[in-house]
């Protein structure tokens, strides 16, 4: 705080407000001599200070509710960097969300997919992931055919045939902590191509997995990633990013993309996910949580990589 110029931090129930032990629901205030949950967080800030971070999910209305002269500043700037390295407990609390996103997945290529709409199987997912154990269903991605082009497909009313290409993602918390896995199969025999381009999708993941390790950059691991997928001519297809952080948020830095160079250090842990999307066609995205060992890249959700099955 003394180094961002950061005389108080007011948090509302968020990722950072849990971060830092908030358990209620009102305000947690952060001062050089207080850190406490309260009603009121005007009572709480120093008279007198003149830069106060606020949280990122604070609302307009509470914002204004402040009352307060200083200047509000994104809190990000001070609690960010500190979210980027878990403890020991933060990565066993990511690897069981990711354990249980990957093991629903995994029985998820027993159902009978033929016949069935996007939605009704995205309702059932859920419904696993929940009896797995996670407190908190996120995100469910169910894509057939043509709609896994899209990045981000909400589940609707197709429904899955023979041919289909097949896009499935579950986004879980468990203690807590976020994680998601991706995975993509077919119904019967692939689209015409798409193996090929599936081929390269797992290629780029094992690259920009190989890539992960303490001393290099964010944007070194997507640079591997995206050197495979340039090399294979679907370079203007691939997605912008090979990645990102999870933890308390299913969206946290670093952000595995070209211009990150934030180093990684032991402890981060990291949702790898090249993706190339075909407009109007197909597309394929692979997703896995890892933790950065001193070795590289740790596997969390114990999921083996589908083959394309039929």
């Amino acid at each position: 705080m003394a180094a961002a110029e950061v005389d108080a931090l007011v948090l509302r129930p968020s990722p950072d407000f849990r971060f830092l032990g908030g358990s209620g629901g009102g305000f947690l205030v952060v001062t050089p001599g207080v850190c406490e949950e309260t009603g009121e967080p005007d009572l709480l800030v120093p008279a007198g200070a003149r830069r106060v971070g606020v949280d990122p999910e604070m609302r307009v209305r509470e914002l204004f509710g402040l009352s307060l002269e200083a200047e509000l500043v994104p809190a990000a700037a001070v609690l960010a960097p500190l979210r980027l390295r878990k403890e020991p407990d933060e990565v066993e609390a990511v690897a069981r969300a990711a354990q249980a996103a990957a093991a629903v997945l995994a029985g998820a290529r027993e159902l009978a997919w033929f016949g069935a709409t996007e939605r009704a199987m995205a309702r059932r997912l859920a419904g696993m992931l929940l009896e797995s154990g996670c407190e908190e269903v996120l995100s469910v991605v169910v894509a057939a055919g043509e709609h896994t082009a899209r990045p981000s497909h909400p589940p609707g009313d197709r429904v899955i045939n023979p041919g289909d290409a097949l896009h499935v993602s579950l986004c879980g918390r468990w203690d807590g902590y976020c994680a998601e896995v991706a995975r993509v199969c077919a119904v019967a025999e692939p689209p015409d191509d798409f193996e090929a381009m599936y081929s390269v999708v797992l290629a780029a993941h094992a690259a920009a997995r190989r890539a992960v390790r303490p001393g290099a950059a964010a944007s070194e691991v997507a640079a591997a990633a995206r050197e495979v997928i340039d090399g294979s001519g679907y370079g203007r297809f691939a997605a912008p990013h090979a990645g990102r952080g999870v933890g308390l948020s299913h969206q946290e830095g670093p952000w595995l993309r070209a211009g990150d160079d934030t180093l990684l250090e032991a402890g981060m842990t990291l949702c790898v996910e090249p993706a190339i999307y075909v407009p109007e066609l197909f597309g394929a995205r692979v997703a896995d949580v890892v933790v950065c060992a001193a070795d590289g890249a740790a596997p969390l959700d114990a999921g083996a990589l589908w083959v394309l099955d039929r």
